[in-house]
């Protein structure tokens, strides 16, 4: 399995660099993250998205749709295009440290 490091920690990743074991994930990791996807700073609204990835992987296994994004995490589909223009779902799960969610490409 390969492996990256963010914030001088070794993490587990699977081939698309997506996070195999969320638990190794930190705060401090997701600015580097966010870096590499092109987004220069994470502001409050990256971080309402972000915590909600978290809370609903640890709930149900898997990370929200766009859709559920725009309509249960108080930031609207269309400002989660701003936010995260490679795709929202994808690359916010990437960035909070939660694997690929189910249904993305």
């Amino acid at each position: 399995m390969p492996t990256t490091t963010y914030d001088n920690t070794g993490v587990p990743i699977d081939d698309e660099g997506f996070f195999t074991d969320p638990a190794r994930w930190t705060e401090p990791m997701a600015e580097q993250i966010a870096k590499e996807a092109g987004i220069d700073a994470l502001t409050d609204r990256h971080w309402i998205v972000i915590r909600f990835m978290r809370d609903q992987y640890a709930a149900k296994g898997t990370g929200p749709t766009v859709r559920v994004l725009g309509k249960v995490s108080g930031v609207s589909v269309k400002e989660l295009y701003q936010l995260f223009p490679k795709g929202p779902a994808k690359t916010a799960a990437k960035i909070a440290g939660i694997p690929k969610p189910r249904g993305c490409i």
